[in-house]
């Protein structure tokens, strides 16, 4: 399958980096290279433009979809938790303007292979880079009904998670869950028939926590959006598209202490812990996708877009 990605919000992220024709700039979710192809466009000989993916399939599509560009462009197999490391090591200590999709692309979800659909049967994978060992099949079979519990309640924000995980655990005692196909109708099984019949697809929020418990997908944000907001130059901007609220919350609040980072108790006349800000948020509230959009895409439907801009004063 060829591989595809829809670039969410292509118009409004672009216009909020402000490309600088002689900037330097990094997407740490490249994806197919929807957002980074807009970015080249718009860069001169002496503007560059750092590609980071994780997935093999979304590295060679990229290569190939940037090729234009020539040596304006290099393109890392990586995670963007390596994003500073990695320019680094090229020589890079400043950068004009990050983007990061942290959307799981459609070709994830289309391949079943991948092992990331509800919708079709395959085995339990999810893996982002296929580097890595560990699958989902390991975390279903593996952790205690504690654990699984507890995935599930926090990144799936699903109020069945007791009844889920303890369902998953009397079936793989009677035989290891393998398949999408089978976790599905074990998850099916634990919530009530009148429920499933009001909401979406009831394996969706379980789908998601194993996800992103494998991919540990909101430490790597948590642990590494400052140092992402330190990389950038003055004035440079950071643009993040997130697609559930566990996400979004990390952004909305790293960006808001980024700009007031002061912990003062507020009785006190003036600022004695000596924090400075890092910038403002661009974003007072997030950006999302306009009526056009979500009728061509429904998967932008939960999107969301926040901007931050550095502000670097001397002294």
């Amino acid at each position: 399958m060829e591989f595809s990605h829809y670039s969410v919000m292509l118009k409004e992220t672009i216009e909020e980096l402000k490309v600088k024709s002689d900037g330097i700039y990094v997407d740490g979710t490249l994806g197919g290279g929807g957002h980074a192809y807009e970015v080249c466009k718009r860069l001169s000989d002496a503007g560059h433009f750092y590609g980071i993916d994780q997935d093999a399939a979304a590295i060679a599509a990229a290569s190939q979809r940037l090729s234009e560009f020539g040596n304006r462009v290099t393109i890392i197999r990586s995670n963007y938790c390596e994003m500073c490391k990695e320019l680094r090591d090229r020589g890079v200590t400043g950068v004009d303007g990050i983007v990061l999709d942290l959307g799981v692309s459609s070709y994830q979800l289309d391949e079943a292979d991948r092992g990331f659909t509800y919708r079709e049967d395959a085995a339990l994978d999810m893996r982002m880079d296929q580097r890595q060992e560990k699958t989902a099949r390991d975390i279903v079979n593996g952790y205690s009904e504690m654990d699984l519990y507890r995935i599930i309640r926090d990144y799936g924000e699903d109020k069945f998670a007791k009844n889920i995980a303890k369902h998953i655990v009397q079936a793989r005692e009677r035989q290891p869950i393998e398949t999408t196909g089978e976790l599905v109708e074990i998850i099916k099984a634990a919530i009530p028939a009148k429920i499933r019949m009001q909401k979406g697809h009831p394996a969706k929020q379980t789908f998601q926590a194993l996800r992103i418990e494998l991919n540990h997908e909101l430490d790597v944000l948590k642990n590494n959006l400052e140092d992402m907001i330190d990389l950038l130059n003055d004035e440079g901007r950071i643009a993040i598209i997130t697609f559930h609220s566990l996400e979004d919350r990390i952004v909305k609040n790293i960006f808001r202490t980024s700009e007031r980072p002061c912990i003062c108790p507020p009785e006190f006349p003036v600022c004695v812990c000596g924090r400075v800000s890092k910038g403002k948020v661009i974003t007072r509230k997030p950006i999302v996708p306009g009526k056009e959009e979500l009728e061509e895409n429904s998967r932008s439907k939960s999107a969301k877009l926040r901007v931050f801009e550095r502000r670097i004063t001397e002294g």
